[in-house]
């Protein structure tokens, strides 16, 4: 495990809890760091007053909330492994002034983004809100806890919102590849169609042109068949007059 790198939520010094020369795994039983003093041959001091003792039991209890909520962070160096726990040291106002300015020289050191997503800003913000929720537990354990709570929803939050961004991100490349593949499939169907426009087209000129051929043949024979007709009316005509004149000769003599 790589040393873990600089944070804005502060830590005590390093405690060495065992060498890894053994082949056990680092994530066996983590050696807990005890507060209490080592027994020595002077004479047991007379018990303190209730006061201190039960400001003592809150301390410790402080502390045991506080590393359950700030879990302390541990990693391999030359086969050692070491702990890290957060600090409970108490804050001042002070502490607070260098926490507002590290976190400004942070965010400049790293070259954050002022507005929109930025995952160095969050980061960093981040670490920040920890250090707050150590300061205040320090002081009000149930006050951090609270926050811890806040923390928590804010995360639970963040993700959800990264996990429906992603989803949205993956819906709108599926719907893109789609409509990309619709496009293609509509230019190929517009293609289709406009080749049978202009084979409709030939056929309807062809048509026409036959139509035009029969309209125009049909129109000589009627012509023709005018033709005859007048002939023949005529024709008739004549042999009508003819018939007549001979009818009007046989029946002259007769008077």
């Amino acid at each position: 495990m790589i040393t873990p790198a600089a944070s804005l939520l502060k830590y005590d010094n390093p405690v060495l809890v065992r060498t890894t020369t053994d082949r056990k795994s680092p994530k066996g039983r983590l050696l807990r760091v005890s507060h209490e003093q080592p027994a020595n041959s002077l004479p047991v001091p007379p018990p303190p007053k209730p006061k201190s003792a039960t400001a003592e039991c809150t301390k410790q209890e402080n502390e045991e909330i506080l590393n359950a909520i700030l879990p302390p962070r541990e990693w391999i160096e030359d086969n050692q492994l070491w702990v890290q726990q957060v600090s409970s040291a108490p804050c001042t106002r002070t502490d607070v002034i260098n926490l507002e300015e590290l976190l400004d020289e942070k965010l400049q050191q790293r070259q954050a983004r002022e507005t929109g997503i930025c995952p160095i800003r969050r980061e960093l913000y981040s670490q920040c809100f920890d250090e707050l929720i150590r300061q205040v537990t320090i002081n009000c354990a149930e006050r951090g806890l609270l926050l811890l709570r806040v923390r928590d929803e804010i995360q639970m939050t963040i993700a959800a919102y990264q996990t429906l961004y992603e989803s949205s991100v993956a819906f709108g490349m599926r719907k893109a590849l789609q409509a990309e593949q619709g496009k293609a499939d509509m230019e190929k169907k517009i293609s289709d169609l406009e080749e049978e426009r202009q084979e409709l087209k030939k056929q309807l000129n062809e048509q026409k042109a036959k139509s035009d051929a029969i309209e125009k043949r049909e129109n000589e024979r009627r012509q023709v068949e005018e033709k005859k007709h007048a002939e023949e009316v005529q024709f008739l005509k004549r042999s009508n007059q003819q018939l007549k004149t001979q009818l009007e000769g046989i029946i002259a003599p007769k008077k």
